[in-house]
């Protein structure tokens, strides 16, 4: 009688561990079939556009041999080019006035193997954003008349770059989808709802404009810029997405 219920309990475990590995065979097959069934992609969106916007970095360089008599020539020269600005109608949330920095010249005499004392140096910087680009070449004319001796570069850019990030990756999306329909059309597959979307950036180019130090002399010698000298051509905005879709 024992023996039978130890014979009857070993084929019941028997059953169980068949059931299982059933239902663990099915549930990897089901997963495969899953696998199969979905179409991975990727697109991206381009948008050809003009800058609307620059950021203009430039500097006021003042040197004498006394530090005092440095820092008081920069100090008359970045108020001339401060009111240069404002004349313009840039408005004070627009400029941004940077530190005073004061230095020591120090050059190396090979002949007399020393390092000998030039004076000093005094060097502030102040960065400018100009929203109407019309006003971009007489202002650089008007700040390098006006004390500015160290223009160190115009970065070009867009003053609402929220809506042509959205746009642009609109079309990222959009071009991702219409990949997966013409695969799934080709293959005689119905596509389906997406299963994953994955932004990959959005990328927004900053061509920058680097003036030379002729330029700027002949630039202090106008009354106004030439446009043409500062055509900033035009930028593409990029974004790239990676998509997931099911086929039905």
């Amino acid at each position: 009688m024992a023996m039978g219920r130890l014979n009857f309990g070993t084929k019941l475990a028997q059953i169980l561990v068949i059931f299982v590995f059933c239902i663990q065979s099915a549930n990897a097959q089901e997963s495969t079939k899953l696998s199969l069934s979905q179409i991975t992609v990727s697109g991206e969106g381009v948008i050809t556009i003009m800058p609307d916007m620059a950021t203009v970095h430039f500097s006021v360089v003042s040197g004498h041999k006394n530090p005092d008599i440095a820092r008081t020539d920069n100090e008359k020269a970045s108020a001339a080019a401060l009111n240069a600005i404002r004349a313009l109608g840039v408005e004070e949330k627009d400029i941004q006035l940077q530190n005073l920095q004061l230095n020591q010249i120090r050059e190396y005499s090979v002949e007399r193997q020393i390092y000998i004392d030039r004076g000093y140096e005094a060097t502030r910087s102040l960065v400018v954003t100009v929203r109407n680009l019309d006003k971009l070449p007489d202002l650089v004319a008007a700040l390098i008349s006006n004390g500015a001796n160290r223009m160190d570069s115009i970065q070009y850019g867009l003053d609402d770059r929220d809506e042509v990030e959205l746009e642009v990756l609109r079309l990222a999306v959009a071009r991702a989808k219409k990949k997966a329909s013409t695969i799934a059309a080709e293959l005689g597959l119905e596509l389906g709802m997406v299963l994953q979307l994955q932004e990959q950036g959005v990328f927004i180019p900053s061509p920058v404009y680097q003036m030379e130090a002729s330029a700027m002399a002949g630039m202090a010698s106008k009354s106004g810029g030439d446009p043409a000298a500062y055509a900033s051509g035009q930028m593409e905005v990029r974004a790239s997405v990676t998509a997931v879709f099911l086929i039905k």
